[in-house]
């Protein structure tokens, strides 16, 4: 398998895509440069981790043949023009969360897609640990049985000191609060294990810190198959804490509490009866262990790239997980359920922002 040459565009999370992501894995991928436009940041790094191209231009790394993956950490209100960019320049790219801020957004990334050479992967590294990825396996295989009912929580904490970052807490800068920028990591585990949602009533409000977007929400949402699930988040806490509780016909999943990493084991795996416990040992007995958030992510995009498995996040699962963010934004608006799919009619498609009726 040959090694992939990254940029990285955007030193601050961009670290610890170097650390978890790209150390890691030396057979597979070599960060080659780096962009930022704090020049101190770009020299701590750079020495750091021993990279000899660093530089302030966005364009400049884009007409640098050597690299083969942008890398994009940049302030979520550049991400859609930074990721159709790189597109364009012919580069695979990669993109944290949130990947834009609406889904008129996303689908104009999606038709760049459409006549790119290179793919592009939206970062959702919470699917990755021993413990989501066991519950995941379990249900992929039919032993859970039908889903009844789940809570997801995101109750960590935000202060002052943290918003002084100019970008953070303003529309323009940020797209969003905690629906956009936080909680998405646990809705989208939540997709990736229960499936589509059909229907939404959601609430969201500004308590916490002085700043234009939400920073807490609550929502209720009805599955397409049937599950009832709550959502809860804050950032206001002052315990943080990451909580997923699934309700199956035969077992009961939940997390472990880590805020920043809830994927990792230990999972709670409740049965009903003997039975399932042989099932699912029949099915996760020889468990290899797997590591955790940026680590396996991007093992599995080099695993793409080479030809041998799927892209592990897609653009798709991305609008999923901006849609529900879409449907709990113009319920808390009109007061009133959002039925999905959200089409290109509603006044939230374009700008979330816009005000519903």
């Amino acid at each position: 398998m040959s090694i992939k040459r990254v940029a990285i565009v955007g030193c601050g999370i961009g670290r610890s895509h170097i650390v978890e992501g790209y150390v890691p894995h030396p057979d597979k991928f070599k960060v080659v440069a780096i962009c930022d436009l704090n020049e101190e940041r770009l020299r701590e790094i750079g020495d750091e981790f021993d990279i000899a191209k660093r530089t302030t231009s966005f364009a400049d790394v884009l007409g640098d043949e050597s690299v083969d993956i942008v890398d994009i950490c940049t302030p979520p209100g550049i991400h859609l023009e930074q990721v159709v960019a790189a597109l364009a320049a012919g580069k695979h790219v990669i993109c944290e969360k949130p990947l834009t801020g609406s889904l008129s957004g996303v689908d104009t990334i999606m038709e760049a897609e459409k006549t790119a050479k290179g793919t592009l992967m939206p970062i959702f590294q919470y699917r990755y640990g021993d413990g989501i990825e066991k519950a995941k396996r379990i249900i992929d295989a039919g032993i859970a049985g039908k889903p009844y009912m789940g809570s997801v929580e995101t109750f960590w904490l935000r202060t002052p000191e943290y918003y002084s970052v100019p970008w953070r807490g303003k529309w323009a800068t940020e797209l969003g609060g905690v629906l956009v920028t936080h909680a998405l990591h646990l809705h989208d585990m939540l997709l990736h294990l229960m499936g589509p949602v059909s229907k939404v009533f959601g609430r969201v409000a500004t308590r916490v810190n002085d700043i234009e977007v939400e920073d807490c929400a609550s929502a209720s949402l009805l599955m397409k198959n049937g599950a009832f699930v709550s959502l809860s988040c804050t950032l206001g806490s002052q315990e943080q804490i990451s909580r997923l509780r699934l309700h199956f016909e035969n077992v009961t999943f939940e997390s472990n509490h880590e805020p920043y990493s809830p994927g990792r084991d230990p999972w709670k795996i409740i049965v009903q009866n003997d039975d399932v416990q042989a099932r699912i040992d029949a099915v996760i007995g020889n468990w290899q262990p797997v590591a955790p958030r940026f680590t396996t992510q991007m093992e599995h995009f080099h695993t793409y790239l080479s030809g041998n498995g799927p892209l592990p996040v897609t653009t798709q699962d991305a609008r999923r997980a901006l849609e529900l963010v879409t449907a709990i934004y113009q319920s808390s608006d009109t007061g009133r359920e959002v039925s999905l799919p959200i089409g290109s009619d509603s006044p939230k498609y374009a700008d979330w922002r816009a005000r519903t009726k």
